[in-house]
Formats: structure tokens, C-alpha cells, sequence
């Protein structure tokens, strides 16, 4: 039971590793929206962890359900970026629409080449602009997209992991009560009310 307990924990490390790797690159992307949701994940998976040391099954269900919020959240993900279903990459609907940036991999992805251009709009002489898809060796949606399989991947075996944790102690905690280790009233309970119906009796008038 310890040795799966400990493999549950360094799963839920595991988690909030990839879950702060994630957030790091969404804040440099102003991506809002995974933002929040990503803030949320760590504590959630946070909470879970909490819930396996302390032996904590309720902790441990809202991390269960909250894994398949987060499976449904990345699924949605890659759909955006792979434009399923009507969905747009260029739309701003990952910033609320306050503001007109992307994925940070789209200008900073493995292996893109970037040009010095002069940016006349902004009035800037000299600047540094992306040659868009060109000399990527992944382009940025598929970076997102792996970022979400990952992510989906781990909420999975949390799943299940969180599963199994709560069975696992709700079975210990029946046991337990079964041997009187929760009965409020135990076996060998002495009733004390003839004792003081005797001393009540013997301070009468005679």
C-alpha cells in the first residue's frame, strides 16, 4: 500500500512539473484562458497530493473529477489549433479577445529562423520579425498539440491512480469500522443510570 501510495505522489510530481512548464510558456504568450485553466490544474493536483499523504478520499475525488474536466479542456486545445470543427488558431478567443497575441511556440518554435525587418507601422527602424513556417522543424500548433497530448496522457494515469487510492482507503476505512474502531459506543459500555438512581435514593427523607 506505501510503496503504491509513493508512485501515486511522484505522478502527481509529475504533473505539477509539466502543469508549470505549460503555465510558464502561456504566460509568455499571453494566453489567458490556459492561463486560468492551468492555474487551476496545479491547485487541484496540489489538493490531490495533499489528499494521498493525509489519506484524504474526498481530497482525492475532486482531483479525479477535476482529471476529466482537464482531459475535456486539452481535447479542446488540440482541436483549436488543429482548426477542428470550425475552430481558428488566428482567432483571439485563448485571450478573452484583449489582445491579439499567439503561442508563444509561434515565433520562438524548435528551429525557426527569424530576419531583421524594419517595422514602419510601429516606427521602428531596425526590428526582429518571424519568417513564418519557415525553417521550423515543427510548427507551433504541433508543439501545442503535443503539450496537450502530454497533458491528457497524465491526466489519465491520475485517473486512475485516484481511483484506486480511494478504493484502496475507503476498504481500510470500512475495516476498521467493522472492528469498532469508529463506534462511538463501545462494546463493553457500562450503563450508569442504576448507580445514580442509587445515590439519588439514598439522600431521601427517611
Amino acid at each position: 500500500m506505501t510503496q503504491k501510495l509513493k508512485t501515486a505522489c511522484s505522478c502527481s510530481g509529475c504533473r505539477k512539473v509539466t502543469a508549470l512548464e505549460r503555465q510558464v510558456f502561456d504566460f509568455l504568450g499571453y494566453q489567458w484562458a490556459p492561463i486560468l485553466a492551468n492555474f487551476v490544474h496545479i491547485i487541484v493536483v496540489i489538493l490531490g497530493l495533499f489528499g494521498t499523504i493525509q489519506y484524504r478520499p474526498r481530497y482525492i475525488v475532486v482531483y479525479a473529477v477535476w482529471a476529466a474536466v482537464w482531459v475535456t479542456w486539452n481535447v479542446f486545445i488540440i482541436c483549436f489549433y488543429l482548426e477542428v470543427g470550425g475552430l481558428s488558431k488566428d482567432s483571439e478567443l485563448l485571450t478573452f479577445n484583449l489582445s491579439r497575441h499567439r503561442s508563444w511556440w509561434e515565433e520562438h518554435g524548435p528551429g525557426c529562423l527569424h530576419e531583421e525587418a524594419a517595422t514602419a507601422r510601429l516606427g521602428v527602424m531596425h526590428g526582429q520579425s518571424l519568417v513564418v513556417d519557415a525553417g521550423c522543424a515543427m510548427a507551433y500548433s504541433y508543439v501545442e498539440t503535443l503539450h496537450s497530448g502530454l497533458q491528457i496522457l497524465l491526466a489519465l494515469l491520475g485517473f486512475v491512480y485516484g481511483c484506486y487510492v480511494v478504493s484502496v482507503l475507503t476498504e481500510e476505512e470500512d475495516s476498521f469500522d467493522f472492528i469498532g474502531g469508529f463506534d462511538p459506543f463501545p462494546l463493553y459500555h457500562v450503563n450508569e443510570k442504576p448507580s445514580s438512581f442509587l445515590s439519588k435514593q439514598a439522600y431521601l427523607p427517611a
